[in-house]
Formats: structure tokens, sequence, C-alpha cells
């Protein structure tokens, strides 16, 4: 069937700058949003690298102590020192009282090491140049709030969907893909979008659910890399990889995979899958019944207790 566009390889020079130059800022825009989890809340535990706990924390919360402390063992904990902080959690442990506040020079600490960031010219976060605002953390830490949840959600579902609306733009003109893979490609990263944003509010309910972000998220980086590095590949080094290449072997690949004869054995194979579906379904039922009416709220008692 003949294209109804031009490959990337084949567009002119100046729109092959501009993909490029679009694909190549958004790229290292991506590699600094790791990083940034990576200091935020991959700090929540007090340790670098971003684990399941870190997540929990972030969005559940430790429900073991007041959001102050796990701030300063997480986060924060490089931006006081160990005397420091202990002035701080002791202060937050004996109630948290303004007039110790002062009296113990704890207020000098805040001012010294927090105030610089925690300000009222600062948006998103506490101004410690209010003590109210301080004297609202040293409460039991219960994740992130639904107003900060809300607020977040729908900055990223606008942000991040345009970034991939652009980059799949760019990358629907790719050839080596055929169109079925190219649509997968395309949708994965808004599919991993939500369940990602879908998955903070989860895990702020039940901590079970912090597996669903890191999974969603490393979706979305596994589609993000997909069509970044095929649009580049395709752009500049088509003829090396494609023509001359390892990718060479991806093409013949594709088209054997493609062809009428492979089509058939694969019509067969979904008949067949058909027909199994067909006697399993009643069993898949009721399996699916005694897990509603048995399983799942024998679940939930366990937590509960």
């Amino acid at each position: 069937m003949k294209q109804k566009y031009t490959p990337l390889k084949d567009h002119d020079t100046p729109i092959k700058v501009l993909f490029t130059g679009y694909l190549c800022t958004v790229g290292i825009g991506y590699f600094f949003a790791l990083i940034q989890i990576l200091f935020t809340h991959g700090m929540a535990d007090g340790k670098f690298g971003l684990s399941v706990d870190d997540i929990v924390y972030s969005y559940y919360g430790n429900r073991s102590g007041t959001v102050l402390e796990q701030k300063l063992n997480g986060s924060m904990k490089n931006n006081a020192s160990e005397q420091e902080r202990f002035e701080i959690m002791q202060w937050v442990r004996d109630g948290a009282d303004i007039d110790v506040y002062k009296d113990d020079g704890v207020d000098k600490i805040i001012e010294s090491r927090c105030v610089m960031c925690h300000n009222k010219e600062a948006s998103g976060i506490p101004d410690f140049t209010k003590f109210e605002a301080l004297k609202a953390l040293t409460t039991q830490d219960e994740g992130a709030t639904f107003e900060s949840l809300t607020r977040v959600s729908h900055v990223h579902m606008f942000g991040i969907s345009f970034i991939f609306m652009f980059v799949g733009l760019i990358f629907s003109f790719a050839e080596t893909t055929s169109t079925k893979y190219k649509c997968i490609a395309i949708g994965m990263p808004y599919a991993f979008l939500i369940a990602d944003i879908l998955s903070w509010w989860l895990t702020k309910i039940h901590p079970m659910f912090a597996w669903l972000v890191i999974i969603a998220g490393m979706g979305m980086g596994v589609s993000f890399m997909f069509m970044w590095v095929t649009s580049i590949l395709e752009m500049w080094l088509f003829k090396p990889v494609f023509i001359d290449g390892y990718g060479k072997n991806y093409l013949q690949w594709r088209d054997r995979f493609t062809s009428e004869l492979n089509k058939a054995r694969f019509a067969k194979i979904a008949a067949f899958i058909e027909r199994i579906a067909v006697q399993v379904k009643p069993v898949v039922v009721m399996a699916l019944d005694k897990w509603l009416t048995r399983g799942w709220p024998f679940i939930k008692s366990l937590f509960n207790n």
C-alpha cells in the first residue's frame, strides 16, 4: 500500500533539525525530571535511591512519626546538621510549644536553615516565617494532602500530555515500525500517565498501590525512549542502522511477521484461543464470584486488623 506520509528520513533538513531540537530538549528535560524525583521522593526514607518505601512515605505517609520529623530524616536531611535536626525533633516531641520554640533557639535554626526556601515568596511549600505553618507539620505524617494531589495531578496531566503529543507526532512519521505497533507506542504513554496519576491517589488511600506508581512510571519511560530513539535513528542514521546495520534484521523480521501466511497462522491461533476462552469463561466467572464474596472481604479484614 502506498504511504500517505513522508518518512522521517525523507523530510527536508530544516524539518529534521526542528524535530531533533525538540526531541533533544524534552529528552534532557526528562532526564532532569528523573534526577529531581531522586532528590525529592527518592530521599523520603532517608536513603538515596527510589524504593517502594519512598513512594509510600511520599503519598501515604509514615504514620509512625510527624511530618516534620520525616522530612528532617528524609529529603531535608542534608539541609541541617545532626544536632540542629535533633533539637527541632526534640521540640516537636515535647509538644511544639511556641514559647519553647523561641526560648530554646529552635526559631533561629528554622530561620537560618529553612526560611531561605520556605518563605512567603515560594509557591507550593509551607511558609515558615509564620509559626502556624510550621506548627501544622508537627502532626502525624499522612503523606501528600488531597489538595496537593489535586494541584500536581492537573499540572502533570496538561504538561506531560503535551510533551507526548509532539513526541508521538514526530514518531508517527517513522517507517520502520508497522502501523499497529506505532499506534500502541503512541498510545502507551497516555495510558501509563493516567495510571501513574491514579496510582498516587490509590497509594494515598492504601500503601499497597505504591508498586503501581513505579510500574506506571517505568512504562512511560520505556515508551518515551522507544519513540525518541526510533525517531532520531530514522532521521539521521537510517542507512547505517536499518540498511547496513543491525536494524536490517528487524526489518526482515517485520516483513515476515506481517506476511499473508503468518496472518493466516495467527487467525487460526486466535480462533483456537477463542474456543478455549468459551470453555474457561464459566470457571473464571465462578472464581471471580468467590473472590468478591469471600477472598477480598478476608483480605480487607486482615488489613483492618
